[in-house]
């Protein structure tokens, strides 16, 4: 059996592949959302909830997993290192898959932040409403940078209640959070930050599946800055962003 563990689009379409082939795939992903879309790929088993490294050391030797396929998001890199980590100590064959980049464009608004601190420190320095689209995991970062200068951060975020919560807890309002699932036309952007009156916007390079050239399309149209936090090393070096090379990496660990 195959562990692939997915939180992506991209990774429900390499599940899917993975099944049509023959495999038998255990899928996990890290929330019940998340499990409920793997139950559509026709994965022999799927899992919706964020694993522990016993946990995954445990699963990996009950299920007799043969290799594991790690299609988590580029920004999840917690997971991916606790992944490689398992593999390594079990000597089991753990192959990367990550989206590619979008080579962006030379441009004065585009700017990046080496990581969420840095774009924070940005973010408050250029304007006073900040459009982010970084996630809820680290919002207290830019609201903390925020209540120092006294900004206003409107965070998009998964409409999910446990995601909802987590904005209130931190003191977001109703008025400022924005809870929808993406990814989002260009005009559908422009449309958001024309309503919040944002002059700054902060992204991800989550590629194309996560909607990153309508982000910056709809900035520059407006002349809103954009910071891109940039993606985090792969723990592995050399990770995977084709679907054929996936397949023969994974068949060539399988036959050794």
């Amino acid at each position: 059996m195959i562990l692939v563990l997915s939180g992506t689009g991209d990774g429900r379409s390499i599940i899917k592949d993975l099944v049509q082939k023959g495999y038998q795939v255990l899928a996990a992903a890290a929330t019940a959302y998340g499990g409920q879309l793997l139950d559509e790929t026709g994965a022999a088993e799927t899992l919706g909830r964020p694993l522990s490294e016993p946990e995954l050391l445990e699963l990996i030797a009950g299920r007799g997993i043969k290799a594991l396929v790690d299609v988590t998001h580029p920004y999840a890199e917690a997971v991916s290192e606790m992944a490689f980590k398992v593999c390594a100590e079990m000597n089991l064959p753990y192959i990367r898959f990550e989206r590619q980049e979008i080579k962006l464009p030379e441009h004065p608004l585009i700017m990046h932040a080496a990581d969420y601190l840095a774009a924070a420190d940005k973010a408050v320095m250029l304007g006073e409403s900040i459009f982010l689209t970084t996630g809820s995991k680290t919002l207290g970062i830019f609201l903390r940078a925020a209540l120092l200068r006294k900004r206003r951060i409107i965070a998009r975020v998964l409409p999910h209640p446990r995601v909802l919560q987590h904005c209130l807890d931190l003191g977001l309002t109703p008025a400022d959070i924005v809870a929808m699932q993406g990814p989002f036309s260009k005009q559908m952007n422009i449309a958001m930050l024309r309503h919040y009156q944002a002059n700054v916007l902060v992204t991800k390079n989550s590629g194309i599946v996560g909607g990153l050239p309508s982000k910056i399309e709809a900035a520059l149209e407006l002349q809103v800055p954009v910071i891109i936090v940039d993606r985090p090393r792969p723990v592995l070096s050399g990770a995977i962003s084709s679907v054929d090379t996936l397949f023969q990496e994974l068949e060539k660990h399988l036959q050794s």
